[in-house]
């Protein structure tokens, strides 16, 4: 059996995009915790400088669908040009 996948992805706003950041983030929230092998999805920390995705998959397998599905396709493009630099993510 494999050990859950912990994510952490940062996303810096730019100036004034706050809310419209966090609203594709809110969405793609509603739509992702529903996948197969989602364990935990949610926004951990939200500032004016940055929001933070916290999140756990089942397995590597769960995580790359994920990776590839529409939700993640849909969010990217959402927020090509509210972010001030690319998101930040890192295994915790």
């Amino acid at each position: 059996m494999t050990s859950p996948i912990d994510l952490q992805a940062t996303f810096i706003p730019n100036h004034g995009e706050f809310h419209r950041v966090k609203l594709a983030l809110e969405i793609a929230i509603d739509e992702v915790v529903n996948e197969p092998g989602c364990i935990r999805y949610e926004l951990t920390e939200a500032t004016e400088e940055k929001l933070v995705l916290t999140e756990q998959w089942a397995s590597e397998e769960d995580l790359a669908k994920h990776s590839k599905g529409i939700a993640v396709q849909d969010l990217n493009e959402s927020l090509s040009a509210l972010l001030a630099e690319p998101v930040k993510v890192e295994r915790i």
